[in-house]
């Protein structure tokens, strides 16, 4: 089995947890706000459609070696997402459904050696087409928490959750943040993986999924150990940096790998 091979299986299986989550949504509930200020679940599941269509694009480009923008332009972008927000659940769901079936049947359509090809998303930096199904999985998993509809950050599989913080952690801007250390131990016991020099500040300890939901956003740090305490706020860590800066790690292998995170072998 390669990356590729996991990332579709997981990828299946999380498009499957997103769609049962929508299906139990009626009108009002897409119309209520989500988790993201500003945005209501009708939003979120606009723009995760869209994502789906949009990593259609790239793979598209890996196949025919021809430039294929993964979004026509931002306003376009956010024009449609707006357009869509408000359509009744029911076709919210359809369109859901489609695109996850459309982004299904370009990943099966890949011939192997496509995906070594170099895309890029609309920011920097370029990342081999292997990784697309990582960037998809992230938006899935993420967004699903977004919706504040029952699933949460503490139901991420494992898998997504270890695989998250390694190229969170990858992309940290090294010198700059505002933590100097941060420490993460495993729930089954293992080794802790630390990250040094990241920057000036406090060291942050704790499990990997506590410090996933913190440096995505979607948690505040509480749980977390943070050292030398700090006053105030309840000892939580400080803000981490804008999350998400870059869409893949840099330096990731032309050539699909075993399994990714490296780490795991």
């Amino acid at each position: 089995m390669s990356a590729v091979e996991e990332l579709q299986t997981e990828l299946a299986e999380s498009t499957s947890r997103l769609l049962a989550t929508a299906a139990r949504l009626t009108d009002d509930d897409v119309r209520a706000p989500s988790l993201l200020p500003g945005w209501t679940r009708g939003h979120v599941l606009t723009h995760l459609a869209r994502n789906a269509d949009s990593h259609v694009n790239l793979l598209t480009w890996a196949r025919t070696g021809v430039r294929t923008p993964q979004y026509s332009g931002q306003g376009v972008r956010e024009t449609e997402i707006e357009a869509g927000a408000v359509r009744p659940v029911k076709e919210l769901l359809a369109d859901l459904e489609d695109s996850a079936d459309r982004l299904r049947e370009a990943v099966e359509g890949m011939p192997s050696e496509a995906w070594s090809a170099t895309v890029s998303g609309i920011r920097p930096p370029e990342h081999p087409a292997w990784y697309i199904p990582a960037r998809r999985l992230r938006e899935l998993e993420i967004h699903h928490v977004d919706l504040g509809a029952g699933y949460g950050w503490a139901d991420w599989p494992d898998t997504y959750v270890r695989r998250e913080l390694h190229d969170t952690m990858a992309s940290w801007p090294r010198g700059e943040g505002p933590v100097s250390e941060i420490v993460a131990r495993w729930e089954d016991g293992g080794q802790a993986r630390v990250w040094h020099g990241l920057g000036r500040g406090p060291a942050v300890h704790g499990s990997p999924r506590e410090l996933v939901a913190w440096l995505t956003g979607r948690a505040s740090g509480e749980g977390l150990t943070v050292e030398p305490s700090p006053a105030g706020a309840a000892g939580l860590p400080p803000s981490p940096p804008p999350w998400l800066v870059m869409p893949a790690p840099p330096d990731l292998p032309a050539r699909p790998p075993r399994t990714w995170p490296p780490d795991r072998d």
